[in-house]
């Protein structure tokens, strides 16, 4: 009986979530189209980043890459959730964003706030998060509502790390990089949280989209913010590296091209990050 009941919340439409865009309008077999198709970004940034990265990657922190391969992921759980409206998908979608989050968390989280058991080795902090975010998955298939909280709770010290860590930076292409991080992730918010209050207004006027807008914004704001960590960390840990933002495809795109980080001063061997 229980098997059948998870069969049954894996099918379309099996989702208690509903955004304001209206159901099966576009194409009939995708529940929201313009929800689905906007989460375009998500498959065509982070290739571009793993490319722009492989420097970085291999004389630093190879685990950048598991950062932008995540965001697919995101890119996909999104997808298939606004495509089917199932449990399933919406858990896909969710998880995603947590498993972005924690592996940011423990690869990025500045060795000077850490616990002093974990400042020498960051495996042990690692390992921690690991297991975590296990846990919070496991948990979250029996009560959905769980990660949720999970999303909301650790939205808000990322957010309020980004800041410090401005707050630090001496480098002006950076600093300013983050800003338009957090004003992106300001307007994807304010988007998420109209499409859910304001839906009937919004309806009216026949633009029930800003969850489209939430998925174009927030693919923005996590991709810069990401660079910007993967910057302070390189330049807090391995200063002597020399590491810059440039931008791709030329630095006359600045600010408008796609940033990445990059380091001056390469060892002839490969010296990754291990801790």
């Amino acid at each position: 009986m229980s098997s059948l009941r998870l069969w049954e919340q894996l099918r379309a439409g099996t989702s208690e979530v509903d955004w304001c865009e209206g159901n099966y309008l576009i194409y009939p077999n995708i529940a929201e189209f313009y929800n689905t198709i906007s989460n375009v970004l998500f498959f065509i940034l982070p290739p571009i980043l793993i490319g722009l990265f492989q420097q970085y990657a291999t004389h630093y922190n190879r685990g950048i890459y598991v950062i932008w391969a995540l965001l697919i992921v995101v890119g996909i759980g999104s997808t298939y959730f606004h495509a089917t409206l199932s449990f399933l998908g919406q858990m896909l979608d969710e998880l995603a964003i947590l498993w972005v989050l924690m592996c940011a968390i423990a690869m990025w989280f500045p060795k000077r706030y850490l616990p002093r058991m974990f400042q020498k080795n960051r495996f042990h902090f690692k390992l921690m998060v690991g297991v975590l975010s296990g846990v919070i998955t496991c948990l979250a298939f029996v009560k959905p509502v769980i990660n949720s909280v999970s999303l909301m709770t650790l939205g808000i010290p990322c957010t309020a790390l980004l800041i410090t860590e401005l707050r630090r930076c001496e480098n002006l292409r950076v600093f300013k990089l983050g800003l338009i991080s957090g004003v992106w992730w300001a307007l994807a918010l304010l988007c998420w949280i109209s499409d859910q209050i304001f839906c009937e207004m919004w309806s009216t006027i026949n633009f029930p989209y800003l969850h489209c807008v939430w998925h174009i914004l927030i693919c923005l704001a996590s991709y810069l913010g990401c660079v910007c960590f993967a910057y302070f960390d390189a330049a807090t840990e391995a200063p002597e590296r020399g590491p810059v933002v440039l931008f791709w495809p030329s630095e006359r795109w600045a600010f408008i091209g796609v940033p990445y980080v990059m380091l001056l001063h390469t060892p002839r061997k490969s010296s990754v990050k291990r801790n």
